[in-house]
């Protein structure tokens, strides 16, 4: 296993994808349903996804992802976009790269699979750059 620790530099997609694993059906959820409703911030929670390629067979990987709930509001404006909105989400501010490698892979195929692993995690404004936002136009 290859890991490697870097700064938060992140690519779009990247975040999506810790955003599309923690919603997959096979994501194991360890903490409390009653206090993940009452929780209010960001923190480092721990998921379980698949990891997999075309080519190789899967494996199952634990990762940390940033989740929680971040103060935002909107607010009806006369200009345009008539709207006034602040937007503040669980960001990643501190990563690790982590890599495994995929069973069963076909000869021409790289088995490397490589994920990101959140270290920090904070409120913070959304950023275009790194998440899918709601911007108005």
């Amino acid at each position: 296993m290859t890991q490697q620790r870097q700064k938060s530099q992140w690519r779009p997609g990247l975040l999506l994808f810790l955003l599309w694993i923690s919603l997959q059906p096979d994501s194991l959820h360890r903490a409390s349903a009653v206090k993940l409703r009452r929780f209010i911030g960001c923190a480092v929670r721990e998921f379980t996804f698949l990891a997999r390629k075309p080519g190789c067979g899967g494996v199952h990987v634990t990762t940390d992802a940033c989740w929680g709930r971040c103060e935002t509001w909107e607010k009806p404006v006369l200009d345009t976009p008539f709207i006034e909105s602040h937007q503040r989400v669980c960001t990643y501010n501190e990563t690790r790269l982590v890599s495994v490698q995929l069973p069963n892979c076909l000869p021409n195929v790289e088995p490397t699979f490589t994920y990101p692993v959140a270290l920090r995690c904070d409120c913070g404004v959304c950023l275009t750059s790194t998440t899918e936002c709601i911007t108005s136009v």
